[in-house]
């Protein structure tokens, strides 16, 4: 007998060309193609919000802690309100100094011209013989301390200019502090539901990660360190302006609150604060006596030392953000974002330095994605 095997017939592999139908290939493009206006429209109308909403996080991350000492004592809704309130009058402080001293000297200067009684003192001997320029600048100064009308109508075209981009500037600054009393007044609605974004900020991590245990632990990285940069960075500025805020008040200048405002961006914006305290050293030197001169002196240094202190201080919570990356986070958000990038830029760029640098440590097994093995 003949025994006839039979192969047994082999599935036949359905095609992708087969399997996707005109209508559902169709389908799918339209869907996307919603998705992708409603994400255009959606970010047309934030987009002008972005830098206020992201540094209103910041602020919450910052502020999570002192709210939850506070809501001990009298409840989320009251300690979110006072921590609204103080935010925003921290806030508005600096902008009605700034405006209080920019139009008192306005109105001096134009009582001062009204009056005729603005008086510039002749150019020095040595400019006369100086090459090149010498005796054109000598020229130009003895105008104007001779016949001040005549040299504006002469050389005021020079000083459009300088007016415009200081009038810019000054409107971009009082843009930044609107935008800072908006950000703490969304900040207190983010910090009064702090669990509720933290459970959001969490699921979005799931979502890319693909691991709960991984995703908690990038929540609190990033959390830790928008803490730790404001400390080091806004917390040192802050501290240091301060300090020289009461030495300009003991030594009696008039610009007290302007120069404290000034050193305050400049710590955030890691200038030496030696290139503003100089100038004002040399003026007080010159007008105040030897006594309060030298203790000025010695209190700017103290103070303009004092960051070689605070900074690894305030930065010792585990976190080594290379200071590089914090300056171009400041250069590069003041550059974008005017005002209010100095205090996004240092954090999202340190954000972004930390997650990359976890990110490139994880093994791909350890992050949560199972390696399939093959059945035996």
């Amino acid at each position: 007998m003949i025994n006839v095997t039979r192969r047994a017939k082999s599935p036949e592999v359905p095609r992708f060309a087969a399997a996707a139908s005109p209508s559902l290939m169709l389908d799918t493009a339209i869907r996307i193609g919603l998705l992708a206006v409603l994400v255009y429209a959606c970010a047309r109308i934030v987009s002008p919000f972005v830098g206020i909403l992201a540094w209103s996080a910041i602020l919450a991350v910052m502020l999570d802690p002192l709210h939850r000492r506070l809501a001990i004592r009298v409840g989320t809704p009251l300690s979110a309100t006072l921590i609204g309130i103080v935010g925003i009058a921290l806030a508005l402080g600096p902008i009605v100094i700034v405006m209080t001293a920019v139009a008192t000297s306005l109105y001096g200067l134009v009582s001062t011209l009204q009056g005729q009684e603005l008086s510039v003192p002749g150019p020095p001997l040595w400019l006369d013989g100086t090459p090149l320029v010498g005796k054109k600048l000598t020229e130009i100064w003895m105008l104007v301390a001779t016949n001040l009308p005549a040299a504006l109508s002469k050389y005021g075209q020079f000083l459009k200019a300088p007016t415009v981009w200081v009038a810019s500037l000054a409107g971009r600054l009082v843009a930044g502090e609107l935008a800072f009393v908006l950000s703490f007044a969304i900040a207190a609605v983010l910090v009064a539901n702090g669990d509720r974004s933290t459970e959001v900020a969490r699921r979005v991590l799931v979502r890319v990660t693909g691991n709960n245990v991984r995703a908690a632990q990038l929540v609190g990285l990033t959390a830790a360190t928008i803490r730790g940069v404001a400390l080091g960075v806004v917390g040192v500025a802050l501290i240091q302006s301060l300090l020289l805020g009461v030495g300009f008040l003991v030594v009696g200048l008039s610009t007290a609150g302007l120069l404290t405002f000034v050193a305050f961006l400049a710590g955030i914006a890691q200038v030496p604060l030696i290139l503003l305290t100089l100038p004002v050293v040399c003026y007080v030197f010159v007008t105040a006596p030897t006594e309060w001169a030298i203790g000025f002196l010695i209190w700017n240094l103290i103070v303009g030392l004092s960051d070689n202190v605070l900074k690894p201080l305030l930065l010792a919570t585990g976190l080594e953000v290379p200071m590089p990356v914090i300056l171009v986070g400041v250069l590069g958000g003041m550059l974008v974002d005017g005002l209010l990038g100095l205090f996004v830029g240092p954090a999202l760029l340190a954000v972004s330095y930390m997650l990359l640098n976890e990110w490139s440590r994880q093994n791909p097994v350890d992050g949560g994605s199972e390696v399939s093995r093959p059945e035996s």
